[in-house]
């Protein structure tokens, strides 16, 4: 199954990214720009190569990926989830260690609604005796 490439979807927050994980060197190519370029913050580019890292695949495989929606945090995460699903996909021994670090999970916490009445979801107007 090496020579072939996988497809999987990771989601987080309102983002959403399509992934095509194959063998190679371990080139990135997100939205056509690579893993530094496209996410600047040294802490994210960790986040987001920690399945390969668990697993001790860096720079096996070459990923590409379509993300779209959300910000930067939210794009990461659906992203390292998209990575996380593939390396299952690839190798089934992988999975006891990724779900042990939490990277299979998929993150369901989003934005709370604002509710009426009130400026924010949980804020409310100052409050005056007289």
């Amino acid at each position: 199954m090496a020579d072939t490439t996988i497809h999987t979807i990771g989601r987080r927050k309102e983002a959403v990214c399509r992934l095509y994980l194959s063998a190679g060197t371990g080139k990135w190519d997100i939205n056509g720009r690579t893993l530094g370029d496209y996410f600047p913050r040294p802490s994210l580019v960790s986040a987001i190569q920690q399945p390969f890292t668990a697993t001790d695949t860096l720079g096996r495989y070459d990923v590409k990926a379509n993300i779209d929606g959300g910000g930067s945090t939210g794009q990461s995460g659906a992203l390292r989830l998209a990575v996380a699903r593939a390396l299952v996909k690839i190798d089934e021994n992988y999975r006891g260690k990724l779900r042990d670090l939490g990277l299979l999970t998929r993150d369901a916490r989003a934005v709370e609604r604002k509710k009426p009445g009130r400026p924010k979801a949980r804020k409310r107007f100052q409050f005056s005796k007289r």
